[in-house]
């Protein structure tokens, strides 16, 4: 039997959010693992964009520690989507809707963070991030979530 899954939005990971998930050896593996488990009926999300960065820097040795493939990387992927709580986010706006979005961001290195604040809006869910600075930097603040690195005593 299924759970029942929870009417909050759904968090749509972003790229570092989405490595944290797949990977134990990151830094803020346990952080994301707790975030999701403290509404276990809430959902989580990806898009094409998370996705496609998830096997890029997955298939990086230097950023995973590990010598893996593109198809090793997709198929962890595929692996962890096969999450019941897992949702596809599949609207993708374009650029020329989203402008407001980019206007107070600083510099080239914002923009993918500031489309994924639009795909989050257009798909009804709050993106979530290892970015605290996205929450400020960008227009719809209000749909993004930063988790804190826990402090080790």
């Amino acid at each position: 039997m299924t759970k029942a899954l929870s009417k909050a939005r759904p968090l749509l990971l972003d790229v570092n959010a989405l490595l944290a998930l797949g990977w134990s050896n990151h830094p803020f593996h346990d952080a994301v693992l707790e975030r999701l488990d403290h509404s276990p009926s809430q959902r989580w999300a990806t898009c094409l964009l998370t996705e496609l960065g998830f096997v890029r820097l997955s298939s990086n040795a230097t950023v995973v520690n590990v010598r893996q493939s593109p198809a090793e990387a997709i198929e962890l992927l595929r692996r962890l989507t096969a999450d019941e709580r897992h949702l596809y986010c599949d609207i993708l706006p374009t650029l020329a809707s989203v402008r407001t979005t980019f206007k107070p961001l600083l510099g080239h290195q914002q923009v993918t963070d500031a489309y994924l604040v639009a795909v989050a809006a257009a798909n009804d869910a709050t993106l979530l991030t290892l970015d605290q600075r996205l929450v400020s930097t960008v227009v719809g603040g209000d749909r993004v979530e930063a988790l804190l690195p826990k402090r080790v005593h």
